[in-house]
């Protein structure tokens, strides 16, 4: 079983094109470093809601620790802010696979 997060990002208007670059450049490298794997993003024809799959292991317990290492990580205390920046709306919700 691979526990993970479906996240769905409503991104600040004309804010998209700075976000994937952000995302890709910075916050992807940054959760690699910490156990968490990008499965997979999406944008929808709208270009407002960036969607996107992350996932953590094998167990929730996996989940509580590598955050806590990427939400405690150097990078991301100095940077918090200017990525949060570009969310107006985020929702996540726990999945399982099947």
């Amino acid at each position: 079983m691979t526990v993970a997060h479906l996240r769905t990002y409503t991104i600040n208007k004309g804010q998209m094109d700075a976000w994937l670059k952000l995302f890709n450049d910075k916050v992807v490298p940054l959760l690699a470093e910490h156990g968490i794997a990008v499965d997979g993003t999406w944008v929808n024809d709208e270009g407002t809601q960036f969607i996107w799959v992350r996932s953590y292991g094998d167990s929730e317990a996996d989940i509580e620790a590598k955050e806590a290492a990427f939400y405690g990580s150097d990078w991301w205390l100095a940077n918090v802010d200017h990525v949060r920046s570009h969310i107006a709306h985020r929702e996540i919700k726990l999945i399982k696979s099947a």
